[in-house]
């Protein structure tokens, strides 16, 4: 019998294939976009341009990101037919069903209809039947400009309000949040959102962007390879960690103190639950992100009056890392960042494939330019070879 060599359950540190594209040293907490450390770009790039970083592998020059800018702009408007099936979609596949108090992954209705309404855009899309590089190119700017107006009208769907209509003169992040509240949102509220894509952005070989390459490497469609990406994120041992984290606070309340926090979650503790939002399958030390993250949290808590969800969360984060020796990840303070903008809990998860579609676009760009199926080995387990047939009768 042939043997095949045994990986690491979960194929824990097994390298699948090579990319360009992101850079992860877990025991030092680093995260590179194509070389770009993760808090150089936080502090100083734009979600476009990490977009163009990407799909490119360099930062744009100022007439090139003009260029992204405007093919951006050009691709949110929504073809009134997605609309439509938006509003036809059952009710509660939306999110517009209950959201706090809901359990792990009972708030993915939002990516139950991401997920269906990405799929229907692959039918609009002008490049639909041409697979060139150069019209998968225009797909991946176009599903990036698409996916931030189909988020934003769901949940404007959701709240029984009409569509918006994308502006043009705003950003990816400021049109993403005028689009959701029909209000141009503050500097700061742009600013952090902003901040919040670009960390989202990309995570190597993540359960959804290695679907994603799975699906490519077979050649199918980048709107296909997309589907297959947002199933995957919809899991709640992927996705959905933030939302989780947010109905803590809230079930602990908004008026709440830290030392309440603190007694809630110490109760939680004792009965061996799982704290949402801390420890990371890579990271052995702090999540680089979750940095850019807290700092956030703590300056939109202010500016909102809101400062309580920080200082909970502050207290929560000192608690879980004293007793069980865990870091806050990229969705704990994300949580509290999200709330205070004003984003429904069951767009957070949704929230996060506006951002991470810039860097599943990539890597499906990036599969298709030197493809090979991706086709792994399993080691076998089950009955002894060879088993012989016998009669129906004789069993």
């Amino acid at each position: 019998m042939t043997t095949v060599a045994r990986p690491k359950g979960g194929l824990e540190d097994t390298v699948a294939t090579s990319s360009a594209i992101c850079y992860l040293d877990g025991d030092r907490g680093v995260l590179a976009y194509c070389g770009h450390d993760i808090h150089d770009l936080a502090k100083h790039a734009t979600f476009e341009e990490v977009c163009y970083l990407l799909w490119h592998r360099r930062l744009p020059t100022r007439a090139e990101l003009g260029d992204l800018q405007s093919e951006l702009v050009a691709g949110r408007r929504l073809p009134e037919a997605i609309i439509r099936l938006m509003r036809s979609l059952p009710a509660g596949s939306t999110g517009s069903g209950p959201q706090h108090g809901a359990g792990p992954g009972e708030g993915s209705a939002g990516m139950d209809a991401l997920r269906t309404l990405a799929s229907a855009l692959g039918h609009y899309d002008p490049d639909a039947s041409d697979n060139s590089p150069q019209s998968n190119y225009r797909k991946a700017v176009r599903l990036t400009a698409q996916f931030a107006s189909l988020v934003a009208t769901l949940g404007r769907v959701n709240a029984g309000k009409g569509p918006i209509e994308p502006d043009p003169v705003l950003g990816h992040a400021a049109n993403f949040l005028y689009m959701l509240t029909g209000e141009r949102p503050s500097g700061l509220a742009t600013r952090a959102l902003d901040v919040a894509l670009v960390l989202h952005a990309d995570h190597e070989l993540n359960a959804s962007t290695f679907a994603a390459r799975v699906a490519a490497a077979t050649l199918t469609d980048i709107h296909s390879a997309m589907v297959a990406a947002i199933g995957t994120l919809k899991g709640p041992l992927h996705g959905g960690a933030n939302a989780d984290v947010m109905r803590m606070l809230l079930d602990i309340g908004a008026d709440a103190t830290p030392e309440k926090a603190e007694e809630v979650v110490r109760a939680k503790l004792a009965r061996k639950e799982k704290i949402p939002g801390f420890g990371h399958r890579v990271y052995h030390t702090e999540d680089p992100r979750a940095t850019h993250l807290r700092q956030m949290s703590r300056d939109l808590g202010l500016r909102a009056g809101q400062p309580g969800w920080f200082e909970m969360s502050q207290r929560i984060e000192a608690l879980v890392k004293a007793e069980k020796k865990l870091n806050a990840n990229v969705d704990f303070y994300s949580a509290s960042t999200y709330y205070v903008l004003g984003i429904p809990i069951d767009l957070f998860t949704p929230i996060f494939a506006v951002s991470r579609v810039s860097g599943w676009t990539a890597h499906v760009l990036e599969q298709y330019a030197n493809n090979r199926l991706i086709r792994p080995r399993a080691e076998y387990t089950g009955p002894e070879y060879p088993q012989r047939y016998q009669a129906l009768d004789a069993r």
